[in-house]
């Protein structure tokens, strides 16, 4: 890798498909506000300068970027100047966003060199031909409207002001920018099939270029002792191989057995391109009762992770604020998280994989208008890309692309969901993953859906606990809008409750949170082991999702603060969340 040790996010953006010939562009750049989104008729692709600057990947509402501007910003503009290494000749070079808010345009040396729409995939342009001996500059446009109704913006707030469950927006660039050397024929894309069962793992590649008739290789090391080798003929630009593996080691939450992976593309006897990666083996399975990892019933003991921080907002400030969200919650007795209207960088996956930490993939659909079928033209393209990007992770055991599918108020009437928009979505998403489980809209209104998940903020514990007492014998099952959802027999699924609201040291009257607070620490303990506890010992329920893991600005229901301070003992929350749970107790009999 070339690259300056002093540029923020130095790490690697795409851990499972790693090259050695890249260079990070994160650090400063040349930056400028365009409210009346005139830079185009102003020519500011071509400028010779912007006014301001910024450190990029810090969104320019983050004190991280030196911006720190939390006004609505209808298009802003980047610029910076980089220089193509000699030895890279003669080969492509990339240029790669691992994410930019919402609509962008890049032009390299003043040349349009692509469009992309949406504000949480990545994407990548071949910019070879544009580049010129010497200094190049890139130059990007991006245009963010999160009022418009045609974009899911997630938990940014469209108001002025940060209010209740929404919080400071970001604008723009908001993960790594880098380029990657590759050679004239390339592996562009792999995606890993796990198979325990007959002890191996299915590789389906794609290649750029005219390869038909290139070999395609693979080996795995669990370790440093070789676990299988395969080798399989290119036909077009797509290969299929299976790899037989000699050892098996699964992946599990809390036993994150990895193999190491390294793929190669072969012209006769010369190797042209190398990739290496890694992959999980485990199985995801479901029944009436319960989701099966691996053939067991694991209880799922999750919590909301929002991904916001306070100096970076979408972005961590480094690799290990990553890390060390996964490891707080671990800490706390929690196996995974849903990672919760927000689509969270590859980073993050890495370290759920490299941890044994499940996740639910969610897309950030709040602030998507599905009324009509427009929704499903702004969404699906972007949420394609996600669940491609995403699709290798042995952390990630299912996928939620919309939350809380509200009906929309348009003046004295309220227009219902297009039901066709989530059951469209929820079919594209299996045909892309058919390993997975897909809930179509968390807590409200399902369509059609593998998991049944429902929200339930009550903080009463005799009203909460009666609410599920009938399902325990078989009785009627809790669903919070009969009126608008079946339940169909699926594994059931709290996906949301608790939200307590404790703040003793923030006396900020903006503060929020559900229902009445606790008076004392004790009183939110016994609140916390009461509303889990009913959970637990319920044989109909096979997870629950706590909300949430730490505050996010004015909402303080969090178990840590805002910067990651404990605000209990975690051991107290750990030996709560750890109990046996009933559904677990069923299977070891």
């Amino acid at each position: 890798m070339l690259n300056d040790k002093a540029v923020p996010r130095p790490e690697y953006p795409r851990p499972q498909m790693v090259r050695d010939r890249w260079m990070n562009l994160n650090g400063e750049w040349e930056f400028e506000m365009d409210h009346g989104k005139s830079g185009r008729a102003r020519k500011l692709h071509a400028a010779d300068r912007l006014a301001g600057k910024i450190i990029v990947p810090f969104c320019p509402e983050s004190s991280l970027s030196g911006v720190e501007y939390k006004d609505f910003m209808a298009s802003v503009w980047y610029r910076r100047e980089f220089h193509v290494p000699a030895e890279w000749q003669g080969q492509r070079v990339l240029l790669h966003f691992g994410a930019v808010d919402y609509e962008a345009e890049v032009w390299i040396n003043g040349v349009s060199a692509g469009r992309h729409q949406g504000g949480y995939s990545p994407f990548w342009i071949d910019i070879t031909d544009l580049l010129v001996a010497g200094d190049n500059t890139v130059t990007v446009c991006a245009e963010d409207d999160i009022r418009s109704g045609l974009q899911s913006r997630g938990k940014q707030s469209a108001q002025y002001h940060s209010h209740q469950c929404d919080y400071t927006r970001t604008t723009g660039i908001w993960q790594t920018v880098w380029l990657e050397c590759v050679p004239r024929h390339y592996i562009s894309g792999l995606k890993y099939i796990p198979d325990p069962d007959n002890r191996c793992l299915h590789i389906e590649g794609s290649l750029i270029g005219e390869a038909d008739g290139f070999v395609f290789s693979a080996e795995a090391t669990f370790g440093s002792k070789n676990a299988g080798n395969g080798r399989a003929v290119v036909t077009g630009q797509k290969v299929e191989l299976t790899l037989s593996l000699a050892e098996i080691h699964l992946w599990e939450p809390g036993v994150p057995n990895l193999y190491d992976l390294e793929v190669r593309l072969y012209h006769g006897n010369e190797c042209v391109d190398k990739v290496s990666s890694y992959f999980g083996l485990r199985s995801v399975k479901w029944n009436d009762r319960a989701i099966l990892i691996n053939g067991k019933p694991i209880f799922q003991r999750l919590i909301l992770d929002q991904g916001f921080y306070p100096d970076g907002i979408y972005t961590a400030p480094s690799d290990a604020a990553l890390k060390n969200d996964i490891e707080i919650s671990i800490g706390l007795g929690f196996n995974g998280a849903r990672l919760h209207q927000k689509i969270f960088e590859p980073r993050f996956l890495y370290w759920a994989d490299k941890l044994g930490y499940l996740v639910w993939g969610e897309h950030g659909s709040r602030g998507l208008d599905i009324t009509s079928p427009m929704g499903l033209e702004r969404m699906l393209p972007e949420w394609m890309e996600i669940v491609e990007r995403d699709f290798n992770s042995p952390a990630l055991i299912g996928w939620c692309p919309f939350n809380e599918t509200w009906d929309v108020k348009a003046g004295p009437s309220r227009i219902a969901q297009d039901d066709e928009v989530l059951r469209i979505v929820y079919h594209v998403t299996k045909a892309i993953d058919r390993t997975r489980p897909v809930i179509d809209a968390s807590g409200n209104y399902h369509v059609i859906t593998d998991i049944f998940d429902i929200h339930d903020y009550e903080q009463d514990v005799e009203k909460f606990s009666a609410r599920y007492e009938p399902m325990k014998t078989g009785g009627e099952v809790f669903n919070t809008f009969p009126d608008r959802q079946k339940y169909e027999g699926q594994p059931y699924f709290l996906s949301e409750y608790g939200g307590i609201w404790w703040n003793p040291e923030q006396k900020d009257d903006k503060s929020w949170g559900y229902g009445d607070r606790p008076k004392s620490e004790e009183e939110f303990i016994a609140r916390y082991k009461g509303l889990t506890d009913c959970l637990l010992d319920n044989p109909r329920i096979c997870a629950f999702c706590y909300t949430q893991l730490y505050d996010v600005e004015q909402e303080v229901n969090g178990l840590y603060t805002y910067d990651r301070k404990s605000k209990f003992d975690p051991e107290i929350i750990r030996k709560i969340n750890s109990r046996t749970a009933a559904i677990e107790k069923e299977s070891s009999r």
